[in-house]
């Protein structure tokens, strides 16, 4: 019943930027923290960047300053803006968003269906 969903993946050439979307539906009472992962094959999967609820960001070495994570509370949305993009930048885009189900409940950990974002040379 609660659900991620995401759009925005695709092909393009080195340099180019792609924005990538991620909606978290459902009886949820409060979203944590969301984030974007990444895994290419035959590889695990990569921390991109996080988005606390407080506001706070933190990016992995090798997209910062390229990517930008944001969100728009009133969609429940998360984005990646994801500028001069690399071929090795190649692999499935995954979202993660920590949600609260019940009052004084845990949060419990969702993930996405995964975009997939191939970039050229």
């Amino acid at each position: 019943q609660v659900q991620l969903a995401e759009s925005g993946g695709g092909l393009v050439q080195a340099g180019g930027s792609l924005r990538l979307s991620c909606t978290a539906s459902g009886r949820i009472v409060r979203i944590n923290d969301m984030g974007w992962y990444r895994q290419a094959p035959g590889e695990q999967r990569e921390f991109l960047a996080l988005l606390a609820s407080g506001g706070s960001t933190n990016y992995a070495d090798s997209v910062k300053g390229r990517f930008t994570i944001s969100r728009d509370n009133a969609k429940n949305t998360v984005y990646l803006q994801m500028n001069s993009l690399k071929p090795e930048d190649t692999a499935v885009y995954y979202c993660n968003a920590h949600l609260l189900l019940a009052s004084f409940g845990p949060t419990y950990s969702y993930w996405g269906q995964g975009t997939q974002v191939t970039v050229s040379s």
